[in-house]
């Protein structure tokens, strides 16, 4: 299996998942299950070892937490492709798939999204050895999932003529059911969960996409056209790709081909789709509780509690999902979680930023921690990381003060260059050139008071930048 290319889509926004996930750091790049690692490192960990490098499509938005999270692991990646705009599945899938065929190559695709939680990769190895049995033989391959229960939160596929050890021909597609249906689904022993995840060869996938979207195949082709490489990543043609229809892979082709097939995942599974789904999979105490953080319970049962920054306790209440960030607590019960979509719509029309980023942002040269503000003055912890530096910029509203809290840095201001170490401090009046680097081996750690008229994130004009932003 070593013509095997795994394709990791990476987009999504995991608005269920708020106040954890959101738009600038969504839930695939976050641990919700325990360990050290997030969904998406955990993802590419569990790709076949002897596969080619993976092929990784995100949002242009997360290349940097991406890059952060490929960096922290022993693994090889061909290329990450930046969708300017998400596309759906389909999009995504065609780019990946024209990208694996550059140099004449024909791989097999494994098409995983970097948000699932399998829970025993020997069962999935073995899936996509028999998966891979079926798509060298022309076949667009679904690993469907054995239920264990009548999920309503899943898309189905009907099983129909078995082809060999756990193969099926696919008779019908079924979108998310109600209930008594998924009921009926579970009792007949036809059905599989759709896991989203695919194998095909590259050439048999964009054969179908040209055949059943041609419109589909021809917009991600020609915006691959004026693509802009930078090493690692691809960047396609934002005005072409805007362009692009937005459909999933399953109305796309998997409807309509006379190719498809089903191969049996026996493993427990989950898309973490919700706060109750990662209850499902995670690790319980004797009550059903599964406490994350400094959680107290008493006299609970069956809840979810996720603590980030402070002392939650919970008296009594049962089925619960509570969850603690720096700048935002959810309390649902859990039967309603599905429901959190449209509380985060609801912060977006009221145009909160609570919807889309954290109080602690991530950047290319590190993170800052909101710790503080109001009227004409921010308080920010900056972490700035080993050789990193931010951009050459300046402020047309605001004036900056920088105290060190450990390690050095490299301070210009308007062309002077000083080097700062614990408890020294630099002034940056309104329109100095400034700049902040890092040139220690351990990370610098420093205190931004930020005072002035208009404090914004857009209150930048940059120089010259090491990471491309304009």
């Amino acid at each position: 299996m070593n013509d095997i290319t795994p394709v990791v889509l990476c987009g999504g926004s995991g608005t269920r998942m708020w106040p954890v996930s959101r738009t600038d750091f969504p839930k695939q790049f976050l641990n919700l299950v325990g360990g050290d690692l997030s969904i998406f490192q955990s993802t590419l960990l569990r790709m076949p070892s002897k596969s080619q490098a993976a092929i990784l499509v995100c949002n242009e938005h997360h290349r940097f937490i991406l890059s952060e999270q490929i960096n922290n692991l022993d693994v090889t990646v061909d290329s990450v492709i930046l969708e300017p705009a998400s596309k759906n599945t389909a999009a995504a899938i065609t780019l990946a798939a024209l990208t694996a065929m550059k140099n004449g190559k024909d791989p097999v695709l494994l098409v995983v999204p970097s948000d699932h939680i399998v829970k025993d990769k020997t069962e999935f190895l073995n899936c996509v050895d028999k998966g891979y049995k079926e798509a060298i033989q022309d076949k667009l391959v679904a690993l469907g999932v054995q239920p264990d229960q009548p999920e309503t939160g899943y898309g189905y596929i009907q099983r129909g003529e078995k082809t060999a050890e756990d193969s099926y021909n696919i008779n019908r597609f079924v979108e998310k059911p109600d209930y008594q249906s998924a009921k009926e689904f579970i009792a007949s022993g036809e059905y599989f969960w759709n896991s989203g995840m695919f194998m095909f060869k590259a050439s048999v996938f964009l054969e179908e996409i040209n055949q059943y979207c041609p419109d589909i195949y021809q917009t991600c082709k020609k915006s691959l056209k004026n693509q802009q490489d930078d090493s690692l990543f691809i960047s396609v043609d934002k005005t072409i790709f805007n362009q692009c229809p937005s459909d999933s892979i399953d109305y796309a082709i998997m409807e309509k081909t006379t190719r498809a097939s089903v191969v049996t995942l026996h493993s427990p599974w989950s898309d973490i789709g919700s706060w109750a789904s990662v209850w499902g999979v995670a690790e319980k105490d004797k009550d059903g509780n599964c406490l994350q953080g400094d959680v107290i319970c008493q006299n609970g049962k069956n809840n979810f509690v996720h603590s980030s920054h402070r002392l939650v306790s919970l008296v009594g209440m049962d089925d619960v999902v509570v969850v603690e960030t720096s700048d935002a607590v959810l309390v649902v019960n859990k039967c309603n979680d599905q429901d959190i979509k449209a509380l985060v719509s609801e912060l977006k029309d009221q145009q909160r930023k609570e919807h889309d980023v954290h109080r602690e942002v991530h950047r290319p040269w590190g993170k800052f921690d909101a710790i503080d503000e109001g009227a004409r003055y921010q308080v920010k912890h900056l972490t700035v990381q080993p050789g990193k530096r931010l951009s050459v910029q300046m402020h047309h509203h605001r004036s900056e003060h920088w105290i060190i809290v450990s390690g050095t840095a490299k301070v210009t201001i308007d062309k002077k260059e000083t080097l700062l170490t614990e408890n020294q401090s630099a002034y940056i009046p309104i329109g100095a050139v400034h700049c902040l680097e890092n040139p220690g081996s351990i990370p610098l750690e420093l205190i931004e008071v930020q005072t002035g008229a208009y404090l914004g994130e857009d209150d930048i004009v940059r120089f010259s930048d090491d990471y491309g932003r304009v």
